[in-house]
């Protein structure tokens, strides 16, 4: 037998060990099982039959509403012959869903609670607990060992999957039972502390951003001198704005960039390529940058230029906006904004981060069915300008006001990244064995 030699953490490991017989795993506690997940749960018992009431009504989830770190963040309200094809798999209390498509998202979720009507797509598989702890089971099959077996076995480039009966031949370590209720009991303790530590943060990030857009909204709605003559603007919303700022609807300050092209092509494949989910929240920072090739673009993008405004139309209420840093592709969810003469790119970055523009955005957006802002809708938006020179000071101001702000932002922002890699290590350890938590569960 293997000794164990080490201690995670400031818990101890077992101790006396074996190896599992699996190389991704390593040793298990000397007690312990690996088998395959067949032989400890079923996968997809249950499935609406073709003949089920048309106006049946169900809670319906697919693999966007499952977040790898949350579980199930949303669900759609669906009758029968409404809902999609795959909204077939039925669900029941003490079951784990697991991605078979599109598995580098890990959407992997427990099912709690008694919504006797939840039905998931069939992109999953469902797994239901026979002759295991449903509670330790779900966290097992959340594990990275788990996870990363399922990711590799996928096949395919852009739509990887996994068939269900290759789920089931994957293994999962298995403890005696009191131990696997001693293991569910620790991490559910744990992970909910470490769930609440995020929670205060998050709320924390959404002040500081919330008083990022305020300051900003204030900005380039009312100017830097709280001082200067006012004059009513003659807009309801905006209510008085510097004498000498004039109002001018957004189509007189800057155009929109049209006319798509082929990302296709050898001459933009290796331009990058930017999208909303490139982009920040709020902050105007691109968080990821990829060429078209990379990104496998195959329809329309619109072209811009190195310091253009990318604005997404889509979903508003997320203030998507950036400044280009280069010549590239947007997809065609975004607007490439060009200022015109006597108005800086910076200042209608701003004006589109800021909370006021938000809030007429979101408005003008929920005229239409999927909401959006369309590009005639956007050019008539009415807007305040400050001369030129006005602008550049603006501009200034912000980003001294909003630096510290954004410092604090991304020390909190690897705070939450810290506890969640430290929420997936611990569970990581619980289920292969790593720690011995027996004394502090409940068993």
């Amino acid at each position: 037998m293997a000794e164990a030699a080490v201690q995670v953490g400031k818990r101890a490991a077992y101790p006396a060990y074996k190896p599992s017989g699996v190389e991704w795993l390593g040793d298990i506690p000397q007690h312990w099982d690996v088998r395959r997940l067949k032989c400890v749960a079923s996968i997809n018992d249950e499935a609406l039959s073709e003949t089920t009431d048309p106006n049946y009504e169900f809670n319906y989830v697919d693999i966007g509403n499952v977040d790898a770190a949350k579980g199930i963040v949303a669900t759609e309200t669906c009758r029968f012959e409404d809902a999609p094809s795959r909204a077939r798999r039925i669900v029941r209390d003490g079951d784990t869903i697991v991605s078979t498509v599109r598995t580098y998202l890990r959407a992997i979720a427990p099912i709690s609670g008694t919504d006797s009507h939840l039905i998931v797509s069939t992109g999953f598989a469902v797994v239901r607990p026979r002759n295991v702890y449903a509670g330790y089971l779900a966290y097992a099959l959340r594990a990275p060992f788990f996870v990363d077996t399922v990711v590799s076995r996928s096949t395919g480039v852009s739509y990887p999957a996994i068939n269900a009966p290759e789920v089931g031949n994957i293994g999962v370590t298995i403890p005696p039972l009191p131990e696997q209720r001693a293991i569910a009991a620790f991490l559910d303790r744990e992970t909910a502390r470490i769930d609440g530590l995020i929670a205060k943060k998050q709320r924390q990030i959404e002040l500081l951003q919330e008083k990022r857009a305020a300051l900003i909204s204030h900005a380039v709605t009312k100017g830097l001198d709280p001082t200067a003559p006012m004059k009513d603007s003659g807009i309801e919303w905006l209510g008085e704005i510097p004498a000498h700022w004039t109002v001018r609807r957004l189509k007189h300050a800057v155009f929109i960039r049209g006319g798509q092209v082929d990302p296709k092509n050898d001459e933009y494949g290796c331009m990058a390529l930017i999208a909303p989910n490139h982009i920040e929240s709020g902050t105007g920072r691109i968080s990821s940058l990829e060429t078209a090739e990379e990104q496998g673009a195959i329809s329309g993008k619109y072209l811009f230029r190195k310091g253009d405004v990318l604005y997404s139309k889509i979903r508003p209420e997320l203030t998507k906006a950036c400044v280009a840093p280069q010549d590239g592709l947007c997809s065609a969810d975004m607007y490439a904004i060009v200022a015109r003469r006597g108005v800086l790119p910076t200042f209608v970055l701003y004006l589109l981060l800021s909370e006021a523009f938000t809030k007429l955005a979101v408005d003008e957006s929920m005229r239409v069915a999927m909401p959006k802002i369309n590009r005639e809708d956007l050019g008539e938006i009415r807007w305040p300008f400050p001369p030129v020179t006005e602008q550049t000071e603006i501009v200034s101001r912000i980003d001294a006001q909003i630096r510290p702000i954004d410092l604090l932002l991304e020390r909190i922002q690897a705070s939450i990244y810290r506890l969640r890699e430290y929420r997936t290590a611990l569970i990581s350890a619980a289920v292969t064995g790593k720690i011995d938590v027996r004394e502090e569960g409940i068993i």
